[in-house]
């Protein structure tokens, strides 16, 4: 086949037809997402102007938020000028762009989702000792190992994707550009770049997994041994809520990238990319709001606050 010009730019399909059931669905979504940026900038805010919230399990909490912001920022207003302007065209640069911010904010929350299981496998099980194994330092080397590992692997496979020779065939079936999907279009062997792959996404995906569940194994052990209804109560209640997160988002992460290639279907990945990229951050602030009183408090405050400004 003949190899695309290096200047010519790549046509994304999208999510959703001009037809009306499409247009109800595109009208949700965007809803969702709008929802999902509101939850989530909430969520910093309160963890930023509340003392009461600055200690490890929040500040976690609100770089989770952060990275889900990006990650809807990122996907969201392209699909949608996509679909409202007709114009599906995005550049080599900025499909770069997108893989780069897309494996920033994804890998970067595999590798927080396990350190929020540590933190609290140790305010569960080591109590005394907590403030010594999750002070400060240890939540801020956490934090900007999670960026740098997410950085580090969108920075490899946008650089390796986009060096490929493309084929003139270049319309990517998809709403926003995805290393996996990228390669199919490649006028090249890519193999050894896809095995490379594989073994980053076992990496960044089955590793930190199987820390989250071991962490909340000896967690669920503990809790066990507990004589207090009411602290094996709060335990649990605020341990569902992670474990609710993690399998949202692990499950349909390892479902896009772990798969092989027979099993893939274009529909599949696309419906599955819109779970973890747009409605799993809108789940991330509900999940720890609704179930968690320190939070629910706070935006009570903040509230009053607000109102006690209005009367002034």
């Amino acid at each position: 086949m003949e190899k695309r010009n290096a200047t010519s730019d790549f046509i994304l399909l999208g999510l959703f037809k001009h037809t009306r059931p499409h247009l109800f669905l595109f009208i949700l979504v965007l809803t969702i997402a709008i929802a999902s940026l509101t939850g989530n900038a909430l969520m910093i805010l309160l963890i930023h102007r509340d003392h009461r919230l600055h200690t490890p399990m929040y500040i976690l909490l609100s770089q989770l938020s952060l990275m889900d912001v990006m990650l809807v920022l990122t996907i969201v207003p392209k699909m949608a000028s996509g679909f409202l302007t007709g114009k599906r065209s995005i550049s080599p640069a900025g499909c770069g762009l997108q893989i780069f911010l897309l494996l920033t904010t994804g890998g970067g929350e595999c590798f927080l989702l396990a350190a929020m299981s540590y933190d609290r496998y140790v305010a569960v099980c080591h109590p005394l000792r907590y403030s010594t194994l999750m002070n400060w330092q240890r939540c801020l080397q956490m934090t900007m190992g999670s960026w740098f590992m997410g950085a580090a692997d969108g920075l490899m496979q946008a650089v390796t994707t986009l060096s490929f020779p493309f084929c003139n065939f270049h319309e990517i079936n998809h709403f926003f550009c995805e290393a996996p999907m990228l390669v199919r279009l490649a006028c090249t062997d890519t193999s050894v770049f896809e095995y490379v792959m594989y073994v980053c996404c076992v990496l960044m995906l089955l590793v930190p997994f199987s820390l989250i569940l071991t962490s909340y194994s000896l967690i669920l052990t503990a809790v066990l041994h507990m004589s207090s209804t009411e602290a094996r109560k709060k335990v649990f209640a605020t341990c569902s809520s992670h474990l609710s997160v993690v399998g949202l988002f692990y499950g349909a992460a390892i479902f896009i990238y772990m798969r092989p290639k027979s099993y893939r279907s274009a529909n599949h990945d696309k419906i599955v990319s819109a779970f973890y990229t747009i409605f799993t951050p809108m789940l991330n602030p509900l999940i720890y709001s609704l179930r968690n009183n320190e939070v629910k408090t706070a935006l009570k405050r903040l509230l009053g606050n607000l109102a006690n400004l209005k009367l002034q």
